[in-house]
């Protein structure tokens, strides 16, 4: 689809849909967002409507999709009938306000919308509407290189039955009860929450929270969630140890490894959720594959139909997403706890910069990676030091943290992620890997400050150079032979050329495992 939309049609677009923004949402001072999620549990009545609105947000996406879609096809064909710009179908914008206003147009006389759309809340629609505008504003960016990260594809249709029911309500009867276990929705009605509402009831009725949207969504397990985002006044806080500096070392051993200024060392172990789950999950799929499902493959020649599915087949994924929930659940659960007692507890928290990304690519740890949450970590971490007066360090990606040795700061030139015991060839050092490393990361601040150190400052000058080696495997036809002058100071910006070895999608290379 990148040649049915030029660059100076992209431009005109960008330039109308800039017209017509507001202002950017500012919060108060004194105040941080907040999101607060409450299970729900509707009656035989709500249910109905609450897919309803889901769907009806999925069937405004793809109606947006197809109409940009069919426009652009449109005009292509139009130019090559030698046509002037003035004579071309006029362009369809995908800004929010102009999907909304098309929408708008033709949803009392389009087929697929006549019948029923004004069962369900105009935010349903909304919804649907603005998520197809961010989708196409994410592959505009992305095309011409204003968005990091891996190249976004141009937006696609969802499908009836994969696609997650979700809807998100900006305006209207917006409300939770006094009674702390209803909320209120617009055309939803009054719903019963399966916990108690009260941390944010007592907030809202005393003047401490105001509520901006409210979305409620489908999980994998059936069951229905509303999230409530917030904007929350929270007093100024002080972690209980405030001029204490402590290094987080994640790994999948060991969660977790801290070692403060103080010389405290502590071991989370890893709670390995998934893993303790994989009988329960076989046995679940097992079990979903010997029902009848939705499709059927021709041995012969490999053809797709599709049929009604078994109740015993919608029964059995019901089942296997219960499971995979409960895996999902406990993980948020551990690392929330996790994150939220280290920024109370302490003043200046040090992480590295994971390239979790590069780390999946290793198939024999992708697994584990995935189920410690080492970016989940990390993002907590990034708001919650703030909430409790803290501050987050993120030393850089090439700090040899764990090829450092913590009292006299020699760096070794190679280190194998077998070796599970760090040995110093100047001091004689015998310690543990992850403690080795989480101690490296916490004298990280001091040396920084002090001028000697680049892990978290890149125009730092190193005492003395690092002498470690980036590359990996060498690949076919590729130089991966470097002279003894290119080599850097540990942590100072990647040096410049070419590196063998394998690479995300940004181009940046996949980090190893410490």
């Amino acid at each position: 689809m990148n040649e049915l939309v030029s660059d100076a049609q992209a431009g005109a677009e960008e330039k109308t849909s800039g017209k017509k923004r507001r202002p950017k949402f500012e919060v108060r001072e004194g105040c941080v967002l907040a999101a607060y999620k409450f299970a729900l549990d509707p009656n035989a009545t709500q249910v109905p409507l609450l897919h309803s609105h889901g769907g009806g947000a999925r069937a405004a996406f793809n109606w947006a999709v197809a109409r940009v879609k069919a426009n652009w096809a449109q005009r292509e064909a139009e130019a090559t009938y030698g046509l002037s710009e003035e004579e071309l179908t006029p362009w369809q914008s995908w800004s929010l306000p102009a999907l909304r206003k098309a929408f708008n147009s033709v949803k009392h006389d389009d087929s697929r919308f006549a019948g029923w759309w004004d069962q369900n809340s105009k935010e349903s629609y909304s919804t649907g509407l603005a998520n197809a505008a961010a989708a196409f504003g994410n592959w505009h960016a992305s095309r011409i290189g204003a968005r990091a990260g891996a190249r976004v594809g141009f937006p696609r249709f969802q499908k009836k039955h994969r696609s997650r029911l979700s809807c998100r309500f900006t305006t209207g009867a917006i409300r939770v009860e006094a009674d702390r276990r209803h909320v209120t929705l617009p055309r939803l009605g009054s719903i019963r929450t399966h916990e108690s509402t009260r941390k944010l009831q007592r907030r809202l009725a005393d003047g401490r929270a105001r509520t901006l949207s409210a979305t409620v969504s489908q999980e994998s397990c059936g069951r229905w969630f509303v999230s409530f985002q917030v904007e929350v006044e929270r007093a100024p806080a002080t972690p209980a140890r405030p001029e204490t500096t402590v290094g987080v070392d994640l790994g999948i051993k060991h969660l977790a490894v801290f070692a403060d200024s103080a010389g405290q060392v502590a071991y989370v172990p890893n709670p390995r959720h998934l893993e303790h789950a994989q009988a329960g999950l076989r046995r679940a799929n097992r079990t979903l594959a010997r029902r009848q499902g939705p499709t059927v493959v021709d041995p012969a020649t490999g053809a797709k139909s599709f049929r009604t599915p078994s109740a015993n087949w919608l029964e059995a994924k019901a089942a296997l997403g219960r499971a995979h929930a409960r895996v999902r659940h406990l993980r948020e659960d551990a690392l929330h706890k996790l994150t939220t007692s280290i920024a109370r507890e302490y003043g200046t928290v040090v992480v590295e910069d994971l390239n979790v990304a590069g780390m999946l690519k290793n198939r024999k740890l992708a697994r584990h990676i995935a189920d410690a949450g080492f970016g989940a970590i990390r993002r907590h971490l990034s708001y919650k030091t703030v909430w409790n007066g803290g501050e987050l360090v993120v030393a850089d990606r090439w700090y040899p943290s764990s090829k450092t040795c913590s009292a006299c700061k020699t760096t070794k030139a190679k280190l194998s992620l077998r070796e599970r015991v760090f040995n110093c060839d100047a001091c004689g050092l015998v310690m543990d890997r992850d403690e080795n490393a989480a101690r490296s990361l916490a004298a990280l601040v001091a040396a920084c400050m002090a001028g000697t150190a680049v892990g978290g400052d890149p125009e730092a000058e190193a005492s003395k150079a690092r002498g470690a080696s980036q590359k990996t495997r060498a690949r076919k036809n590729r130089q991966t032979s470097r002279s003894a002058g290119s080599q850097r100071a540990g942590g100072a910006t990647p040096r410049k050329g070419k590196e063998a070895g394998p690479r995300t999608r940004s181009g940046q290379p996949a980090a190893q495992g410490s």
